[in-house]
């Protein structure tokens, strides 16, 4: 054999000997999981004080004031004004010109008058009146919740506790988990 060939030889034997070995790791290194039932021993509810906010409608009548102006539907005022403004500035008027100019002129006086006195006249009137008036509150209240359960179990002569969210009843799944030991 050659000092090539036998470097070749070992060469080839080293690499076969690294993949067995890897191969041997990680088998050992691979764990086994499986699943059993562990007797419960105990449940015990685990409770917490929460404050718990309840909105509510607070409501209650209030009386406010109010204010109304009346005006008369009548158009009489108006319409007097108007002929009583177009007699007068038909009489101020010297010549027939002048006088349908005053008279026109009158009319449009005379029922601005009108519609001022009407106007004028309105009744103020004060009253009150109830309305309702609401806002939302908030009712403060403590409150005793459930939170979760302390459960201890027993498990090849062995006890363990857990906190959980739900009572497990008689028996608590379990992971076993089995490595071999070197």
């Amino acid at each position: 054999m050659n000092n090539k060939e036998s470097t070749v030889t070992v060469f080839k034997r080293c690499a076969i000997a690294a993949i067995a070995a890897s191969c041997v790791l990680a088998m050992q290194v691979q764990a086994e999981t499986t699943y059993a039932y562990a007797k419960v021993i105990e449940s015990r509810p685990i409770y917490s004080i929460v404050e718990v906010s309840m909105p509510y409608q607070d409501c209650w009548n209030e009386e406010v004031p109010v204010r109304s102006r009346h005006q008369s539907e009548s158009r009489t005022p108006a319409i007097i004004g108007t002929i009583i403004g177009g007699a007068i500035g038909n009489a101020v008027g010297h010549n027939k010109s002048n006088k349908r100019v005053g008279t026109v002129v009158g009319a449009v006086l005379g029922h601005s008058i009108g519609r001022d006195i009407v106007s004028g006249n309105g009744r103020d009137s004060h009253y009150y009146e109830v309305v309702q008036r609401c806002e939302t509150a908030y009712d403060y209240r403590e409150e005793e919740r459930l939170v979760g359960y302390q459960v201890r179990y027993r498990f090849h002569g062995e006890e363990y506790s857990v906190r959980m969210d739900d009572d497990p009843g008689d028996e608590i799944r379990v992971r076993v988990d089995v490595q071999p030991v070197y």
